[in-house]
């Protein structure tokens, strides 16, 4: 993908996916950038201009192809391909995540969870046993895992990511609250679940 693109256009690029597979499942042939707009309460200019990063897609007097629009997306955001992941923490954020079916059905798929805790390990969720830290490294290497999302406390992510990256790991879903220290090309998307909620306190407030 074009490096130039910037950061902004590509995290809305999930929520026109998500808006554009709703319409194709109602039956939506073809939709213009204003009627999308008010769907989704952004400006028709700036869907023609996210959307023209990337070519455009829509035609003049006929608007977007739902389908054709929704698979494109899909391809820009990777979709089109399958990702082997392990989750690194069985507890109730971990075994949330592992038991959440639209991932599976995204292309993501859960294929180990690992934790320290003696009282987990041998646990299973959805039908996947949970094993071992030690196991990891062997299980990443014959698994060929793409993605390890952290849901472990903060004090041990770090350290666990630098193994992660030594076993081949170059992608991390962080919920651990604290910044990884990875090399450059190794990609990281942060979630920090307690930021949107002090975002949602902010905007409550100013309507106070």
């Amino acid at each position: 993908m074009d490096k130039g693109i910037s950061q902004a256009v590509i995290a809305r690029l999930p929520r026109y996916f998500r808006y554009l597979g709703e319409l194709k499942d109602q039956g939506v042939e073809r939709i213009s950038s204003q009627d999308l707009s008010r769907i989704m309460k952004v400006t028709a200019s700036q869907i023609r201009q996210d959307f023209n990063n990337f070519g455009g897609f829509g035609q003049q007097g006929y608007g977007y192809n739902v389908e054709y629009l929704y698979s494109e997306i899909g391809n820009i955001l990777g979709l089109n391909q399958k990702y082997e992941l392990i989750i690194i923490g069985a507890g109730n954020l971990g075994q949330a995540l592992a038991n959440y079916v639209n991932f599976e059905r995204r292309g993501f798929l859960i294929a180990g969870i690992f934790d320290r805790n003696p009282d987990l390990i041998g646990k299973k969720i959805r039908g996947i046993e949970v094993q071992p830290m030690k196991n990891m490294e062997l299980f990443i290497k014959e698994h060929d895992i793409d993605i390890a999302v952290l849901t472990i406390p903060k004090e041990g992510a770090v350290l666990v990511a630098e193994e992660l990256v030594g076993y081949g790991i170059k992608a991390f879903w962080n919920f651990a609250h604290v910044d990884l220290n990875v090399p450059e090309g190794i990609q990281v998307e942060n979630v920090h679940l307690s930021d949107s909620l002090m975002k949602l306190s902010y905007n409550l407030n100013q309507t106070v």
